[in-house]
């Protein structure tokens, strides 16, 4: 007989067998090496009519069957079922993705394509980084023939850059990208290239690989590449200095907050007069303090720690000064109060259950989220009871960091 094949690949109750032979063509393995397929699941209507299309008369009598029942499932013989139905091999993967809805993928093909892309990247990268034999692992991570050509125009362009270290002299991050990438920014170090050339630079010089921003942007410049020394800044306002260098001057002199970038506080760091420094995490406690008249020193990070942020602490430590830091009471300022406190002893000041509590059961109109295991205790379960942010904008926390005067009193008085 000749069978229809549209109803074959519509009837639910083959679905299973249309299925298992799907399962194996996928596996890579050609129609006509099929002998038969082990398929769970068949009803026993599906059963009884493949063994009316397989069995003989003979075998009916003597109770056997061309489709045996097993532990796992009813065993079909392909070749045989294929002739009953009148179907040709060549028509069985039309048919079965059909009745599937989707097409056939040989894997094994996939893999063995996927397997030769990598031995030819392989050869690839030792050819252009034979220096980095750690990070050539890494790059070939992953890849398939979709990022493929991503790979290798990095494992180029890390070739090509490379090559020249220690650059001298030493050359912005964004020009080097530029001319080696064709993109000023492929190299930016928050992108996966600038974390390979950042994993490249400390293979090369034995060293463990930096994490931290400032750490990074100083194992860039031994090298001779020199990220971002200029675009972020951090602000200080009434820091005093006691050098005569021109950022002392310009701290001294200023009556407004002053920014400083990551050059001013590297190539001529100001020599900082004995004092409590309070680092805030928003430039409004600034505005703040000059609506205020305040003359508490105060700095500003402006968020999540980057290496000009560093760079103002690792200073301030140095330099013997008395570090305090306040944050947004959210995830986030949580997170960021947690590392200044830990890497730098900082003391963490308008940020406790106490504050919490003053600031009233609304203390804004944002959900609080997720906070960080690092949040004390007391001061978690204040924050939970209100189910609210309290950012640094709020009087009452204005009032803890600038020493004003609490906002219901009056009007506010200068700090001691």
């Amino acid at each position: 007989m000749t069978a229809d094949r549209r109803l074959l690949a519509a009837d639910p109750e083959l679905a299973p067998l249309w299925q298992a032979i799907h399962n194996r063509l996928s596996a890579g393995t050609e129609p006509t090496h099929i002998v038969a397929v082990t398929v769970p699941g068949l009803t026993p209507g599906a059963v009884a009519a493949l063994r009316s299309w397989l069995d003989t008369s003979e075998q009916r009598r003597r109770g056997r069957t061309s489709a045996p029942h097993t532990d796992r499932g009813t065993k079909v013989p392909l070749q045989p079922l294929l002739q009953a139905l009148g179907l040709p091999t060549d028509d069985l993967q039309a048919l079965v993705e059909n009745a599937v809805g989707r097409p056939v993928v040989n894997r094994k093909q996939g893999r063995r394509d996927v397997d030769t892309l990598r031995q030819d990247l392989d050869h690839y990268a030792a050819t252009h980084l034979p220096h980095l034999p750690r990070l050539r692992a890494r790059l070939l991570i992953g890849t398939d023939q979709n990022t493929e050509p991503e790979t290798r125009r990095l494992i180029d362009a890390l070739a090509s850059l490379t090559r020249h270290l220690p650059h001298t002299p030493p050359r912005a991050l964004a020009k080097l990208a530029h001319d080696h990438a064709g993109d000023p920014h492929y190299f930016d170090p928050v992108t996966l290239p600038g974390q390979r050339l950042i994993s490249a630079v400390a293979e090369l010089t034995g060293r463990p690989e930096p994490t931290r921003p400032d750490h990074i942007r100083a194992l860039l410049a031994d090298h001779g590449i020199l990220a971002d020394r200029l675009s972020a800044t951090v602000l200080l306002h009434h820091v005093r200095a006691l050098g005569d260098g021109p950022i002392d001057r310009r701290l001294n002199e200023a009556t407004t907050p002053v920014a400083l970038n990551l050059l001013d506080l590297t190539d001529t760091p100001p020599r900082l007069a004995p004092q409590t420094l309070t680092v805030v995490e928003n430039p409004s406690v600034l505005e703040a303090a000059m609506e205020h008249a305040s003359t508490r020193p105060i700095a500003c990070t402006s968020g999540q720690l980057r290496a000009v942020d560093h760079a103002l602490l690792q200073l301030a430590t140095d330099q013997g000064l008395q570090l305090r830091y306040a944050g947004d009471l959210d995830g986030a300022g949580l997170h960021i109060a947690a590392a200044v406190q830990q890497i730098y002893g900082a003391e963490l000041v308008a940020m406790d259950a106490t504050l919490v509590r003053e600031a009233g059961d609304l203390p804004s109109s944002v959900p609080l989220g997720l906070l960080p295991s690092s949040c004390a205790p007391a001061l978690a379960a204040q924050l939970r009871a209100s189910g609210r942010v309290l950012y640094q904008e709020h009087d009452t926390v204005l009032t803890h960091l600038l020493d004003l005067m609490p906002p219901e009193s009056g009007t506010p008085r200068s700090p001691s």
